[in-house]
């Protein structure tokens, strides 16, 4: 009995977990092309992308990580770089933007699957995660942000890749030094290091991260329970 009990609350997880993405998914990507114009800051990063394309020297105020994916994006999707990002209004016409767009909106929908994973971790309550991942899920203002080409979607990836990576590090359900502690470390190495790369304001990511390893460090050493070696 208690088997069957746990195999039908892990079959509800992925039931919820799955609607939740597939909803993702259909909230993301509806419309994704339009409107077929430059849309805001579209005009300052698509046009650093298309330099990256052609290899022009230029200088920018955020680290270029950002910029070169979007870039690479839309080299690998068929992009020349030679649309001008004039200015917001301007038609696109016959340039292939979509594939950058379609990008920075993929990398945005993995906001909504994290928070559930990382919120589910924390408090291993499947109406909590639900309810957290809803709430982003629903949130036009994060919708339409991640639906262009920007920086805004790739960071926002990032940081929330770093939390979760870091959620899960700290975690009771995670034994230390096994290899999905190791998967997880090096995860939220990799995104921590990656938002940096996009912009500065990573650093503060870096920062909470820091501050939730001080307190696991503390819990650690302060556990008198625990023998010397595993300290």
């Amino acid at each position: 009995m208690v088997q069957k009990e746990k195999n039908l609350q892990k079959s509800f997880w992925w039931l919820i977990f799955g609607t939740i993405c597939v909803l993702t998914m259909t909230t993301r990507f509806y419309k994704i092309a339009e409107p077929d114009h430059v849309c805001w800051d579209e005009t300052h990063f698509g046009k650093m992308g298309s330099w990256y394309i052609n290899r022009t020297f230029f200088f920018d105020v955020h680290p270029p990580l950002g910029k070169m994916l979007i870039g690479l994006s839309g080299y690998l999707t068929g992009y020349d770089g030679t649309f001008a990002f004039d200015k917001p209004g301007d038609k696109y016409e016959n340039t292939s933007y979509v594939g950058m767009r379609v990008f920075c909106t993929a990398l945005g929908a993995t906001l909504v699957p994290m928070s559930f994973l990382a919120v589910d971790e924390m408090t291993q309550s499947i109406t909590a995660a639900t309810f957290a991942s809803l709430l982003i899920l629903f949130d036009v203002g994060i919708l339409t942000l991640t639906q262009y080409i920007l920086l805004d979607p790739i960071l926002l990836c990032f940081i929330m890749g770093s939390v979760l990576g870091a959620v899960k590090v700290s975690s009771p359900r995670i034994k230390e030094f096994t290899a999905t502690w190791w998967f997880w470390l090096v995860f939220t190495g990799t995104m921590l290091a990656c938002c940096i790369s996009v912009k500065f304001v990573g650093l503060f990511v870096v920062l909470l991260v820091g501050l939730m390893t001080i307190a696991d460090l503390w819990s650690i050493l302060g556990d008198m329970s625990r023998p010397v070696v595993s300290t």
